[in-house]
């Protein structure tokens, strides 16, 4: 499913038009976004919790020359599904 299809299901499942249901996604994206920025996490009961975690500094091969490289300290999106979306989906 991409972004458009995921418009018009939200759009008939809240019985909105499709504008509408996607300034709805657009403002969720932005409000996750700005979240996980500001290094807070988002909680949805039942469906999950997305996060920020840290990535430790490590050494990483070229594969190409097979030379080693150093690769920074990063930080990393998470998503961790909740037990109602786990339970639908099996």
């Amino acid at each position: 499913m991409n972004k458009a299809e995921l418009i018009e299901a939200m759009a008939e499942s809240a019985d909105i038009s499709k504008a509408a249901a996607g300034r709805a996604l657009d403002g969720m994206v932005q409000a996750v976004t700005g979240a996980m920025q500001a290094g807070d996490t988002l909680s949805l009961v039942g469906f999950g919790t997305f996060s920020v975690k840290e990535r430790a500094a490590r050494e990483g091969r070229n594969p190409q020359t097979g030379e080693t490289i150093k690769i920074k300290a990063s930080k990393i999106p998470s998503f961790k599904a909740g037990k109602a979306l786990k339970d639908a989906i099996n």
